[in-house]
């Protein structure tokens, strides 16, 4: 488990951001991610009949159809232990392999910090 407290506060604005997603849409997971200048885009689950995108990828492809060029940190707020796969991998596509990806839990405590590599 990380100190949440103990985060850069860039890095504790986004898992900030991604709380607030997942607990104001009702969806299981939220996410933030920050790019290249500052920026940050933010997320939640899609689950439509014609379109399932988890929080992360759905925040990564808000990010680049605003044109960001690279991620600096990504944050993912769910239930589950870790980021999956696909969702690194999305991180992975715009950031690179060494982009920090924060795993928080629904009370906003950051679990784990895994990279999209």
């Amino acid at each position: 488990m990380t100190d949440s407290s103990a985060l850069d506060p860039e890095d504790r604005k986004i898992v900030t951001l991604a709380r607030s997603a997942r607990a104001r849409n009702g969806v299981p997971e939220g996410a933030a991610v920050r790019d290249e200048t500052g920026r940050t885009y933010v997320a939640g689950t899609v689950a439509l009949d014609s379109l399932k995108l988890s929080a992360l990828q759905t925040a990564v492809a808000m990010a680049v159809a605003s044109g960001a060029t690279s991620l600096e940190a990504a944050a993912v707020v769910t239930e589950a232990d870790t980021a999956s796969d696909a969702d690194r991998a999305a991180v992975r596509d715009l950031g690179g392999a060494g982009t920090p990806v924060l795993v928080a839990g629904p009370d906003g405590t950051v679990r784990t910090t895994v990279t999209a590599g």
